[in-house]
């Protein structure tokens, strides 16, 4: 394998890493919140094995864990998140043009 393909590869696996964590990530986020919920709800009550938690972790773990869940999201999915890209893409393009039509004009 070339170099540069070597390098395409590494990049790409390492994306394809970090898009697998963060599902993992959501997995689990949904795994632990969903049982924390049925535990607020009393499913776990009188059963072998009584699950308790103090009231307030019923609302501030998932708040704060949704937002480290979000901000994982954006890392791994930067590069689809920018939603300026397309207009700097545009206006680049737009300035090559002016130039080359600017040099057009003086060599005329």
């Amino acid at each position: 394998m070339e170099p540069k393909e070597k390098i395409k590869y590494e990049r790409a696996k390492k994306r394809v890493e970090d898009i697998k964590g963060f599902y993992t990530h959501l997995s689990i986020y949904l795994v632990i919140n969903g049982l924390m919920l049925l535990a607020a709800l009393g499913i776990f009550e009188g059963t072998f094995i009584p699950i308790q938690f103090p009231g307030w972790s019923y609302f501030t773990t998932p708040f704060f864990w949704g937002i480290a869940i979000f901000i994982h999201w954006i890392y791994v999915f930067k590069s689809q998140f920018n939603p300026f890209k397309n207009w700097e893409e545009k206006k680049i393009k737009q300035f090559i043009e002016e130039e080359e039509n600017e040099a057009k004009r003086q060599n005329l």
